[in-house]
């Protein structure tokens, strides 16, 4: 039986049936240390001190009977009883230990050899004990309440050397994960979901109610005032591009002096106008520009045919190679900023984080209330966790224990527990021996 269930075993792993962390689990658990060979000399130590007790009772007994039969006395036979009855308990234990781990003489005799036998169902058993009594809600938060983990983790972050730790142990969790991280993939997905988002989120009333409120704040002005003023620097400066220009639209049927006197008058009313609606808050140009904005703003909001085009031409922007092209070298910048301040101790980043880190931790220290959420925030998490994968955990122990070979997890246990195991036979027959001899000694009162 037990080779059996050592071929079944190694068959369900060969198979694949077991998880590929079975069988390194397996050959730890096959492996003797050092430390396992020592334990081992000590069980064989104390077996030979529990078999030289058993010979040294069965001798006692002898003797006593021995000495009974040529006439010592009663002595001889309340020795003999106790001696026999050592026996008979140094037998029973050592039949009882010897059963944990294999048939005892070799005879296969039912309920024998109880460790390979059943291991798969002690590992079961052992699985479903660990998720009845530690993986429990009320269990995992009793013992997370009584740690009271915010007041020490508040405790621990207000040192400086200890939020310093932290900082830089984030720092660096940060550069490596960014550098893990391929940028083509990450430029994709953020290229991908700023499109998405874009697309599906219309601003043409969104753009409305801005340049609504924009013009009723009177915001607008100034820029008006800045490209108005611009405009009359540039015609100053640049009057000779002005009329050249308005030369090279007329009929070339027209005579030249006619054209220069038009387009000095074009220049002089162009210059006049803008002049007039620099200086001028109130000019005419300027109420018909609000009023422009505000028809605007109104359609934006309210005119399909405004707010489709609008989309159309989201849409197009969107569309270009060089919108996309910028959207995904956002993140190259972004990740180079990142890398560069968790780098450097003494950048903003890395010095907030530290400040923030010493402020929580002088909290959390010193804030019942703070304390409490820290440790309601572990305590659902940790249910969570708990409640959600306690099959997994405990078919963790079920399917490594049930990945062990079965010989060599008989030899690794009784290593490690076959030393106290064996001073059941001593104990057996040291108490064998004095019930015996309680025994005898009430028969012999009894019958007196």
């Amino acid at each position: 039986m037990e080779r059996t269930e050592t071929a079944d075993t190694e068959d369900r792993d060969a198979a694949g049936q077991r998880p590929g962390a079975g069988a390194a689990t397996n050959r730890a658990m096959t492996t003797f240390s050092a430390a396992d060979e020592e334990k081992q000399r000590g069980v064989r130590r104390m077996k030979l001190t529990a078999v030289g007790l058993l010979l040294f009772v069965a001798v006692v007994y002898v003797l006593a009977k021995w000495a009974s039969h040529q006439g010592a006395g009663a002595w001889a036979g309340y020795v003999a009883a106790a001696a026999e009855a050592g026996m008979v308990g140094a037998l029973a234990d050592w039949f009882a230990v010897t059963a944990l781990f294999r048939h005892p003489l070799g005879l296969p005799i039912p309920h024998t050899a109880i460790i390979p036998t059943k291991k798969d169902q002690l590992g079961t058993a052992l699985g479903d004990f660990v998720g009845e009594n530690f993986l429990s809600e009320d269990v995992v938060r009793g013992r997370l309440r009584a740690v009271g983990i915010g007041r020490r983790l508040g405790a621990w972050l207000a040192v400086p050397e200890h939020a310093d730790r932290v900082t830089a142990e984030a720092s660096a969790a940060l550069r490596g994960a960014l550098t893990v991280l391929r940028d083509s993939d990450v430029q994709a997905v953020v290229g991908e979901a700023v499109t998405r988002r874009a697309s599906a989120q219309e601003i043409a009333p969104g753009m409305g109610k801005m340049l609504e409120r924009i013009v009723t704040d009177g915001a607008h002005k100034r820029a008006v005032d800045v490209v108005v003023s611009r405009a009359h620097d540039w015609l100053v400066l640049h009057s000779d591009t002005v009329m050249d220009a308005v030369h090279g639209g007329a009929p070339g049927w027209t005579p030249k002096f006619v054209d220069r006197k038009v387009g000095e008058r074009v220049y002089k009313e162009l210059l006049r106008f803008v002049t007039e609606m620099r200086d001028m808050p109130s000019h005419p140009a300027r109420g018909a520009l609000d009023r422009f904005l505000t028809d605007f703003a109104t359609d934006l909001q309210s005119d399909s045919d405004t707010r489709a085009r609008v989309e159309r031409l989201k849409g197009d922007i969107l569309g270009r190679s060089e919108v996309q092209d910028l959207i995904a070298s956002a993140w190259t910048a972004v990740r180079g900023m990142i890398v560069s301040a968790a780098e450097d101790e003494r950048s903003e980043l890395r010095l907030r984080l530290r400040a923030s880190l010493l402020s929580l931790g002088a909290r959390t220290s010193l804030e019942p209330k703070l304390q409490g959420k820290v440790d309601g925030w572990l305590e659902s998490a940790a249910v969570y966790v708990v409640t959600t994968y306690r099959k997994e955990i405990t078919s963790l122990i079920t399917d490594t224990v049930a990945s062990w070979d079965a010989e060599h997890t008989t030899r690794k246990i009784e290593a490690n527990i076959g030393r106290d195991l064996q001073f059941i036979r001593i104990n057996g027959t040291v108490v064998g021996s004095l019930a015996g001899l309680l025994i005898y000694t009430v028969s012999r009162a009894l019958g007196a």
